[in-house]
């Protein structure tokens, strides 16, 4: 969405709530949208204000550490909000009390109650919220969905995601929530699957077609740690669907090198492979060679900002997310992750820190997108002494 020739507008004011760590990406999506002229940079919350350095180019926003003020003083339109995962739903039904559309940073909540709660609080204040998955605005998800419902691969069979990055130790204390699945009693769940590779999960239910909370039939879980940390870092889910699709993902934080994450969608004639944050999409099929296509994406921020001026439909409404949450939740409620023995994982020196990786996990991740299998049905060296699973 732009102002086409001849179109004059207001760009709408926008607040800021958490413009550092990764909040410095949407500080910079921010100024790429003003310069189209949609918006404009009327706030900033942060519990430090920004510096003139950090404000370059945007003038002289307001600053405030109390997000309610901000948004009295500022009369912002839309909120961004990119925070700790366990104040998503207060400063989202704040900034809604005040008439503002809201786009809300992955995981959109702890728990499946707070997730309810703040989408339904949102809807009774008559506003919108765009939850901030950006890979469900690549171009690629609904084309990879037209595949499938032509029959280009065949019966759909399952789908796959593996994820495996490098993290190291300072990663887990980059702030007190890092690493954490309850915080001074208060939920956080912020493990592999749930936050750092939560697209992972989004981009597979989103190709299974299961988006919805209630397209959930059940889910099994193994989360697992080599980092003395409270959560996951090396975990696998699998969801049956209502329509009897199964969704596994299978992540990691302690590889021994980053790889881009995918998701593979396998079909009785073929299967299609898609790496989610390059909008790639490679499509095998039998009888025909492989063809490989690149997909445009379409920005969350300007396209809620297009949904305010203009109508248009958002991309990543609460209730398409609903089908992640019940995974969050499953995570939540599993039992604490089995700390790996020490004789399957190793410290290598990183770069500021060093970090733990555990011996073969890049393979298995990838076994697990070929094959749907969980870790322990993939003869895992380490023995799992659970599965966690609910309904």
């Amino acid at each position: 969405m732009s102002n086409g020739p001849g179109t004059l507008r207001t760009p709408l004011p926008v607040v800021l709530a958490g413009a550092r760590g990764h909040g410095r990406s949407h500080l910079l999506n921010i100024r790429r949208l003003e310069r189209l002229g949609l918006v404009r940079l009327a706030g900033v919350c942060e519990l430090r204000p920004l510096g003139a350095e950090e404000l370059d180019g945007f003038g002289t926003p307001d600053q405030s550490s109390d997000l309610d003020a901000l948004m009295a003083s500022t009369g912002a339109r839309i909120a961004v909000i990119s925070t700790p995962i366990q104040t998503h739903t207060d400063l989202a039904l704040t900034a809604a009390r005040h008439g503002a559309h809201v786009l809300l940073e992955k995981p959109p909540a702890p728990s499946y109650a707070e997730f309810r709660r703040m989408a339904q609080g949102v809807a009774a204040a008559g506003t919108a919220c765009q939850i901030g998955f950006q890979s469900l605005g690549s171009h690629a998800v609904p084309a990879i969905r037209r595949l499938i419902e032509e029959g280009h691969i065949g019966e759909l069979l399952g789908v796959g995601a593996a994820g495996a990055w490098v993290r190291d130790e300072a990663y887990f204390r980059r702030a007190p929530w890092a690493g954490q699945r309850v915080l001074d009693g208060v939920d956080v769940v912020d493990g592999a699957l749930t936050n750092p590779l939560a697209h992972a999960v989004a981009t597979a239910l989103a190709l299974a077609g299961s988006t919805r909370a209630e397209d959930v039939e059940s889910i099994e879980a193994e989360l697992l740690r080599a980092n003395a940390i409270a959560s996951d870092d090396t975990s696998c889910v699998r969801i049956s669907t209502t329509t009897g699709s199964r969704v596994t993902v299978a992540a990691t934080l302690c590889a021994e090198t980053d790889s881009e994450p995918y998701v593979m969608v396998h079909g009785s004639r073929g299967r299609v492979t898609f790496w989610y944050r390059q909008d790639r999409v490679l499509l095998q099929r039998a009888g025909h060679g492989p063809e490989e296509v690149v997909h445009g994406r379409t920005d969350l921020l300007e396209n809620l900002v297009g949904h305010v001026t203009d109508g248009e439909a958002l991309r990543v409404p609460p209730a398409q997310t609903g089908a992640f949450m019940r995974v969050v939740e499953a995570i939540r409620l599993a039992p604490d992750p089995v700390a790996l023995p020490e004789a399957y994982w190793h410290t290598e020196a990183g770069a500021s820190a060093p970090r733990r990786v555990v011996d073969g996990i890049g393979k298995l991740v990838d076994t697990s997108a070929h094959t749907l299998g969980l870790y322990s049905e993939l003869d895992a060296p380490w023995t799992l002494p659970f599965r966690a699973e609910t309904r």
